[in-house]
């Protein structure tokens, strides 16, 4: 609606992903705001990508304002310790534990290995 509320939001720091996709239609970038549900596009370069991305969100952003729906803000990167806990079967434990020895790192370097892929 009002080209400042736009403006405003296009503005805050949202997180960005911007990925390259092979699938059976081709190879193509794919990206998506990560705090905006469904606010999403694909290029065939990474800038197409982000261009048309940013196009999609000012898309997005003006039906949220225009139907009054609540817009999330971004999340920030400051909160995070980077130390989480999680508590899984023992059974799952040890194979975790058996795998990290068997490439010869600690289970925390592992976890973490496995957790990025």
């Amino acid at each position: 609606m009002d080209k400042k509320d736009i403006t405003y939001y296009m503005n805050l720091p949202y997180n960005y992903l911007i990925q390259p996709i092979t699938d059976e239609s081709g190879s193509y970038y794919y990206g998506r705001v990560l705090e905006l549900d469904g606010c999403q596009s694909t290029g065939t370069t990474f800038e197409e990508a982000f261009k048309n991305l940013l196009e999609a969100m000012e898309g997005w952003l003006e039906v949220k304002l225009e139907y009054g729906d609540p817009i999330p803000t971004p999340v920030a990167d400051g909160g995070y310790s980077g130390k989480f806990v999680v508590r899984i079967p023992k059974s799952l434990h040890r194979k975790l534990a058996i795998e990290a020895e068997q490439e010869g790192v600690s289970l925390n370097q592992y976890a973490i290995y496995k957790l990025s892929r």
